[in-house]
C-alpha cells in the first residue's frame, strides 16, 4: 500500500517510523518544510509541497499529522480522492459544517477512519475497561482523570511559543491538546449527559490559549467525576481514579500500570504493563490496527464518528467554559 503523511513534526515522524518499522516503504511525504527537527531521517522518501500533487500519486491512505486546524484541509481532499484517513485528535479545532462534510465524503466512499486517541491502546487500560465492564468494581460512581505537564518542557528542540499547542490560530489549547482523557473516558463509561467547566490563562506562559481547564462531566451512566487539564504542572503527573459500589480502580500514566481494590477481596490487584512496555508501544499498536483496518481485517477502534463524539465534547467544554453554565449533551 502506498501512505502519504501529512505534517512531519513530532508525531508525523514518529508515525513514519512506525510505518518503516512495520514493513511499510511506498511512503510519501506532504510538507510545508516549516517543522524544526532534523531533515535527515526524511531524506529517503520522496516529498510533495503541493496537495494535489500529493494525492495524484493516489495513495491508499493519509496520515493527517498537521497542526490541528489544518486537519480538514487535508482530511477532505484526502477523502475527495478515496483515500483511508488516520487523523490525529482532535479531528477539528471544534464541530462545524466541514466536520459534517468530511464525514458524509467518508460514509458515501466507504472510507477506513481512524483517530489518533492512543490511549485506547494502553494495554493497562484495556485492562480497566474488561474490569468495568464485568462489573469487578461493582457500578462506577465518581472519577477523576488529572494531567499536568509543563508546555516548554514538551519539546525542547522549539520555541514552545511557536508550536500549534499554544497558538489559537494553529486550534491550540489545552483543552484540544490534552484531550486524551476526555476521549478515554467516554470509551470507558459511555456518552456524556452533561458538561461544566471553567478555563482561563493563569500561568506566565507566553501563549494565547487558555493553561488550565476544571471540568466536570455527568454521564448518561449515572457516573460523575471531573478532569484536570493544565499546561504549567512540574514535574508532570497524568492519572485516573475511578471509584465504584465494590471498589477503586488507580491508574498512573508514568508506570503505566494501576492498582485495583476489591472491596469484597478485602484487597489489592496490581495490574503492570509488560516489562519492556515503552510509550511507543501505544502509536505502534496504533499504526498496526490501521494496517489491519484498511485491509480489511479488523473494524476501526476509533472510527471518525467516534471522533467526531469525542470532538462534540471538547466543543461543548468550551461553550460550557464560555457561558459559565452547565450544558446538556446527545439529547
Amino acid at each position: 500500500m502506498k501512505f502519504l503523511i501529512a505534517g512531519l513534526g513530532s508525531i508525523g515522524r514518529r508515525h513514519l517510523r512506525n510505518l518503516v518499522s512495520l514493513g511499510e516503504q511506498d511512503i510519501l511525504l506532504y510538507r510545508t518544510h516549516r517543522s524544526t527537527l532534523p531533515e535527515d531521517e526524511l531524506a529517503p522518501f520522496p516529498v510533495e509541497t503541493d496537495l494535489k500533487a500529493a494525492l495524484a500519486h493516489h495513495p491508499d491512505a493519509v496520515i493527517v499529522a498537521n497542526p490541528t486546524a489544518l486537519h480538514l484541509d487535508v482530511a477532505i481532499p484526502a477523502a475527495q480522492a478515496g483515500c483511508h484517513l488516520l487523523i490525529e485528535k482532535p479531528v477539528a479545532p471544534q464541530l462545524g459544517l466541514e466536520v459534517e462534510r468530511l464525514q458524509s465524503l467518508a460514509d458515501a466512499a466507504k472510507i477506513k477512519t481512524l483517530v489518533g486517541f492512543q490511549f485506547r491502546f494502553h494495554p493497562v487500560l484495556e485492562r480497566v475497561k474488561t474490569i468495568l465492564d464485568a462489573g469487578g468494581i461493582g457500578r462506577p460512581l465518581h472519577f477523576r482523570a488529572h494531567w499536568g505537564e509543563y508546555l516548554p518542557g514538551w519539546h525542547p528542540w522549539e520555541d514552545y511559543r511557536q508550536g500549534y499547542a499554544a497558538r489559537a490560530d494553529l486550534g491550540g489549547g489545552v483543552i484540544n491538546t490534552l484531550c486524551h482523557p476526555l476521549d478515554y473516558l467516554r470509551w470507558l463509561f459511555g456518552e456524556v449527559r452533561s458538561v461544566f467547566a471553567v478555563t482561563d490563562r493563569v500561568s506566565d506562559l507566553e501563549i494565547d490559549v487558555e493553561d488550565l481547564a476544571e471540568i466536570t462531566l455527568r454521564f448518561e451512566n449515572g457516573v460523575i467525576g471531573s478532569v484536570h487539564l493544565d499546561f504549567f504542572q512540574q514535574p508532570p503527573t497524568h492519572w485516573l481514579e475511578i471509584s465504584g459500589t465494590a471498589g477503586l480502580i488507580h491508574w498512573d500514566n508514568t508506570s503505566g500500570a494501576a492498582r485495583v481494590y476489591y472491596v469484597n477481596e478485602g484487597g489489592w490487584d496490581d495490574i503492570q504493563p509488560p516489562a519492556d512496555f515503552e510509550r511507543n508501544d501505544l502509536f505502534l499498536a496504533e499504526m498496526s490496527h490501521f494496517l489491519a483496518l484498511i485491509s480489511g481485517q479488523e473494524a476501526s477502534r476509533c472510527s471518525l464518528a467516534d471522533g467526531i463524539r469525542s470532538l462534540d465534547l471538547t466543543t461543548a467544554v468550551h461553550q460550557a467554559a464560555a457561558l459559565g453554565e452547565t450544558l446538556d449533551l446527545f439529547q
